[in-house]
C-alpha cells in the first residue's frame, strides 16, 4: 500500500514585480513533505527570487506561499537557506559553526553534541572538527556550511545553487553526503541548479521554469533508483528531457 504524502509547501498564484518588470507570472505549485525538489530554468528566469519570496527576503506581489497550510513565518517555521556565497563563519571553527544554530533555538547540551557528532561524521569531517574555514579547502568549507544547515533538522531547507564554484568530481560527492542527511532527517529541500545534471542525480522530482515572465513548464517525476548511475540509459534521457525544456524558446 502506498503511502499518501503530505503537501509541506504550497505556491498559489505567486506573483513578483520589481516595478514594471514582472519576474514571477502567477506561479502555483505543491511540494511534498519529506520531497527533494530541484528546480531548473534558463539563466536569470527568477529561480533565486522565488526562495527570496519564500523567506520573505522579498515580499510577493500577488498570492500565497503556505507551509502546512499556514502563511509562511520564518519566526515559527524552522527553515535553513544555503547560499550561493559561502556562509561560514570565520571566526568559529568547524564543530562551532555547526553548534551554532543549535545554540541559538537553545537546545540542550546533550541533544547538540549528539547532533553535532552526527553531522561530523556524515560530512567526514570529525578529524577538522577545530580547524577555522581559512584552513579548509573549498568542499570541506562546503560540508561544513550543509551540515550547520542540517543539524537543527530544518522542516524546509532552501539551497541556491551551492555548488556551483566546484568541479564535477567535487559536487559528486557533497551530493552524495546531502542525499544522506536529506534521508537521514527527511527535511523537505527545494535545491536550485543550473545544472541539469546535477538536478537528474539528487531530485524525486524535477521543476523547469520558463524564461521571465517565468512561469511552469513543466514538472517531472524523477524516480531513478539510488545511488544514479549518470551513464545509464535512463539517466541520460531524463537528463536530455529537461535540458531540451529548458531551451529559450
Amino acid at each position: 500500500m502506498n503511502e499518501i504524502k503530505q503537501v509541506k509547501v504550497e505556491a498559489r498564484n505567486l506573483t513578483k514585480k520589481f516595478g514594471d518588470l514582472l519576474v514571477l507570472d502567477n506561479i502555483s505549485f505543491d511540494v511534498m513533505k519529506g520531497e527533494f525538489l530541484c528546480i531548473v530554468g534558463p539563466t536569470g528566469c527568477g529561480k533565486t527570487t522565488f526562495l527570496n519570496c519564500l523567506t520573505k527576503i522579498f515580499d510577493v506581489t500577488k498570492g500565497d506561499i503556505l507551509v502546512d497550510g499556514k502563511p509562511i513565518d520564518c519566526k515559527v517555521n524552522n527553515i535553513s537557506y544555503i547560499l550561493q556565497e559561502t556562509s561560514t563563519m570565520p571566526w568559529l571553527t568547524v564543530e562551532q559553526n555547526i553548534r551554532f544554530g543549535l545554540e541559538i533555538k537553545k537546545e540542550k547540551e546533550e541533544l547538540i553534541n549528539e547532533r553535532v557528532e552526527e553531522m561530523l561524521e556524515i560530512v567526514g569531517l570529525k578529524e577538522f572538527r577545530n580547524y577555522y574555514p581559512n584552513q579548509l579547502s573549498i568542499s570541506m568549507i562546503q560540508r561544513t556550511v550543509i551540515a550547520r544547515a542540517f543539524a537543527t533538522y530544518p522542516e524546509l531547507l532552501l539551497m541556491d545553487e551551492p555548488y556551483g564554484q566546484l568541479d564535477i568530481e567535487l559536487r559528486f560527492r557533497l551530493e552524495d553526503e546531502l542525499i544522506k542527511l536529506w534521508k537521514k532527517t527527511g527535511t523537505t529541500v527545494i535545491f536550485i541548479t543550473h545544472n541539469v545534471e546535477e538536478a537528474v542525480y539528487l531530485a524525486e522530482r524535477v521543476m523547469v521554469l520558463t524564461n521571465k515572465p517565468t512561469t511552469v513548464k513543466e514538472i517531472l517525476p524523477c524516480d531513478l533508483p539510488r545511488p544514479r548511475d549518470v551513464a545509464s540509459k535512463e539517466f541520460v534521457e531524463l537528463r536530455n528531457e529537461v535540458t531540451d525544456l529548458i531551451k529559450w524558446w
